[in-house]
């Protein structure tokens, strides 16, 4: 019988989440091992960044490398359904000034690029390891996982941190997920050659157009396609009575501004992928042996592109976590509470935008920003990831919600319409799948 190997903390996923806190255990010292189900490169979506990932590309020593295969992000443009105009916002126009711009990416580049920094860095990191069972004891963990060869190994290590993502290994394992009833929706998407972009400066930003049973994201990468996607309701994918490609065609026919900016575009490989995007959150993200990061604790719309920004940052605080775990255990109970609190930061700033982001107050507000009381610096802080930024950006959040509750409130009649909307929008229809990646037909 195989022996076990022994680690000091196993990493269950290597991307964003799973490549960073293996590389900032790594650096400490620790030996870790880090275990990717796939191969690098994979295909992955989520390729916008934020300029809050900056400052953790610099701290990981690896921004140069992000930069040489971005395609510079300065702001976002947003594409109303029902006016002849669009609004424009720069990150720069947040609290933190030096925040101003990040990059747009292909996340099969730069997850192998993250990977393979973690290996560099002292991570025994093998790619292609499927877990299959994680069981605890007083002592740690002993973690079973089997090589694309079938070769069974088996490891005990003194900590587990899942970033397994929307495979939520652990949260499954101990069914502490919840499903969040406030949104529910699918995602159509592909990529683009010869997209017409915005000009100059900003050809890298991303666009949010909205229609009428969702929003599309634009994405313009560095090689010169175009990331184009729908989140939609769930009952619009189910109302699908044709092959994919036609369907999400259809759809883009549904924004005339979009349409019109991929009307000599040509799809990539002719294909078209389809998604689960249900949002849910796990009741917890810590143990005292173990912790779940990113995706794996908590997933939530991506239209604010903030998903590896948190999976990222959820990495850096967990890291910190994972040492005190290891080497002051005493100090363990304060250090969960503090960890718990913050890792939900992040989530809730996002969701109480995307929750309301259909209602047409907040689209207003989106369409004609302006800075009284201070909102505008504070939605572009969010919009940055400079959540933490302290109690002047925690202010102008809860002004802008002040204004948004006032005018709301003014406009009785078109928030009960807006609301009433949603919660037929959000309507159950099947149980919670994990993602699904489909061919065009």
């Amino acid at each position: 019988m195989q022996s076990d190997e022994t680690c000091d903390v196993l990493v269950v996923g290597g991307g964003p989440a799973g490549s960073t806190i293996a590389t900032l255990l790594a650096r400490e010292g620790r030996k870790v091992v880090l275990l990717e189900k796939e191969h690098h490169p994979r295909f992955h979506i989520g390729e916008s960044l934020l300029p809050g990932n900056v400052a953790l590309f610099d701290k990981l020593g690896v921004r140069d490398q992000i930069e040489k295969i971005g395609m510079p992000k300065y702001g976002i443009e947003f594409v109303p359904p029902d006016l002849d105009y669009c609004s424009y916002v720069d990150f720069a126009e947040g609290w933190d000034p030096s925040k101003a711009s990040a990059w747009q990416v292909r996340r099969s580049e730069m997850d192998e690029l993250l990977f393979r920094h973690a290996a560099r860095v002292g991570a025994q990191a093998l790619e292609g390891a499927k877990v299959r069972d994680v069981a605890f004891d007083d002592e740690g963990a002993r973690v079973e996982a089997v090589l694309d060869s079938g070769e069974s190994r088996h490891w005990r290590a003194r900590f587990v941190v899942d970033a397994t993502g929307r495979d939520t290994l652990l949260a499954n394992k101990f069914k502490c997920k919840e499903k969040n009833k406030d949104h529910n929706s699918t995602a159509l998407f592909g990529h683009f050659r010869g997209a017409r972009r915005l000009e100059g400066k900003r050809e890298g930003n991303i666009s949010i157009c909205w229609f009428e049973h969702g929003w599309f994201w634009f994405i313009p990468l560095a090689d010169g396609t175009t990331s184009v996607g729908a989140v939609c309701w769930a009952y619009y994918l189910k109302a699908r009575d044709k092959p994919l490609k036609d369907y999400f065609f259809d759809t883009i026919a549904l924004c005339p501004e979009l349409h019109d900016r991929l009307k000599d575009a040509t799809l990539v490989d002719d294909q078209v992928h389809a998604t689960g995007n249900f949002s849910y959150a796990s009741t917890h993200a810590t143990g005292d042996r173990y912790l779940m990061v990113g995706d794996a604790f908590t997933f939530i719309d991506p239209m604010f592109s903030s998903g590896v920004f948190l999976a990222m940052q959820s990495a850096f605080d967990g890291a910190a976590f994972v040492a005190t775990a290891l080497d002051q255990p005493q100090r363990l109970p304060a250090a969960r509470a503090a960890l718990e609190k913050r890792l939900r930061v992040g989530p809730r700033d996002y969701s109480w935008f995307i929750y309301r982001v259909t209602n047409p107050t907040i689209r207003d507000m989106f369409m004609h920003p302006n800075n009284r009381f201070k909102v505008k610096q504070g939605l572009m802080s969010l919009l940055a990831a400079d959540i933490h930024h302290g109690p002047a950006y925690r202010m102008s959040l809860v002004m802008f919600k002040l204004v948004y509750y006032v005018v709301s409130i003014t406009n009785w009649r078109r928030t009960y319409a807006g609301w009433k909307r949603h919660r037929v929008n959000i309507r159950d229809m099947g149980p919670l799948r994990g993602e699904t990646i489909m061919k065009a037909e």
